[in-house]
């Protein structure tokens, strides 16, 4: 029989892995003509439903005040906007490095909390934040066709992804909404976040028909994995074995996203794109591992001055 630990584990990489599928599907709905926001309003609405239903089923919280709604709103479209530029860059940048670029917004967390909150930067934050621009530089650079430049537009998209998640996580860590469960919070940020796709639909006369199997399977897909299955595994794993490690074992999401591309899109890596890739996701972890290493560190000199 597994432990809690290792159930925790287990729960963690496959909550990475679920989410770093979208590619998967979405890139042969690509391949039909359907437009982001058309696919993306079928995965958040078929996951309102899904989630809204176990929510209920389990008899989990959906209560909002009033007065945390309009910033509710907010925080929902952040979230759609997110999900909205990632899918966008697939279609100008490869896949596996549109996933390592959106993994870098603990970075943009820290910059965010530095510039406007006059947040302390340690040594290890101001490191992990050079070696990040250090591998998207390497990217750029090295990340095209034939090891030529990657495409600006798509790098842009994928930045302003990675910089509307952050905005989202640092928004709801310095409000009241940090204190809603976390399934509460995520089913109204997908339901509020509905609203933008809502919109480009109505523009547009209505969303792409789901006329055949591929469309239905992967749209449905969309829904089920990198969306339901992420959210229910992550909460296991939070709970088993701590928010640090679950963050640690976020660096799966990329390398799922790298592996997809190169095996099922064909897509190439260069030594640079490789170099940049390691140093993004060592910025990453840098930055989960700093707090728990500066306390464990307070922690020892204290013991070592009281011993």
């Amino acid at each position: 029989m597994l432990s809690q630990r290792t159930k925790g584990y287990i729960a963690g990489a496959v909550a990475s892995c679920s989410y770093g599928l979208n590619p998967l599907m979405a890139v042969p709905l690509f391949a039909m003509g359907m437009a982001s926001y058309s696919m993306l309003f079928y995965r958040y609405i078929f996951a309102a439903i899904i989630l809204g239903m176990i929510m209920i089923a389990t008899r989990k919280s959906l209560r909002l005040e009033r007065r945390q709604i309009p910033r509710m709103l907010i925080y929902g479209l952040l979230f759609s906007c997110s999900s909205l530029l990632l899918f966008e860059s697939y279609r100008y940048i490869d896949v596996g490095i549109a996933s390592t670029l959106l993994f870098m917004y603990p970075v943009i967390v820290a910059l965010i909390n530095r510039i406007f909150f006059k947040e302390r930067l340690s040594a290890i934050t101001a490191l992990a934040i050079l070696l990040a621009l250090g591998g998207v530089t390497l990217l750029y650079f090295g990340g095209g066709k034939e090891g030529g430049t990657l495409n600006l537009t798509g790098v842009l998209y994928v930045v302003a992804s990675s910089l509307s998640y952050a905005i989202y996580m640092v928004a709801i860590n310095r409000s009241d909404i940090r204190t809603l469960p976390s399934s509460t919070l995520t089913f109204y940020s997908i339901f509020f976040g509905l609203i933008l796709y809502v919109i480009f639909i109505i523009r547009d006369g209505g969303a792409y028909p789901l006329n055949n199997l591929t469309a239905w399977t992967c749209v449905i897909g969309l829904a089920l994995f990198p969306t339901i299955l992420s959210i229910l595994t992550m909460a296991v794993a939070i709970h088993n074995i701590g928010s640090t490690a679950t963050a640690i074992l976020g660096a799966l999401e990329p390398l799922t996203g790298l592996a997809i591309g190169i095996v099922v899109f064909n897509e190439q890596l260069t030594a640079m794109t490789v170099a940049g890739i390691i140093m993004i996701l060592t910025a990453v972890l840098m930055l989960i591992l700093a707090a728990p290493a500066i306390r464990i560190l307070r922690q020892l000199i204290i013991r070592h001055r009281n011993s």
